[in-house]
């Protein structure tokens, strides 16, 4: 079953991260060509391929100078995103220490 193409939302349930993230990664080359077919305006990844691309098995041309740094860094951007969207704002204030009160 190897050769069976996915929707995007099984394909991130797979790597534990956001339909997001992996929109993301194929925007920026991370994912290979080969990892997955267009119809129409869908997507259908192929997710041993995928998996063997992300590890570095098989980079393709177009993302030769991209790295697992790359990969991590948007995984981490969304993981932050998502804690700081849990915890209230905080509102700085800009006191000048010359000024009365």
């Amino acid at each position: 079953m190897s050769d069976a193409y996915v929707p995007i939302d099984d394909l991130a349930k797979h790597l534990s991260v956001k339909v997001s993230t992996v929109r993301s990664w194929v925007q920026k080359g991370l994912i290979a060509k080969a990892g997955y077919i267009k119809i129409g305006s869908t997507y259908r990844f192929n997710i041993p391929t995928v998996v063997a691309n992300l590890r570095g098995d098989s980079a393709p041309a177009e993302t030769a100078n991209a790295s697992i740094e790359d990969i991590v860094s948007t995984y981490e951007d969304e993981l932050f995103a998502e804690e700081d969207s849990n915890e209230p704002e905080q509102l700085e204030l800009d006191f000048s220490e010359d000024e009365d009160i």
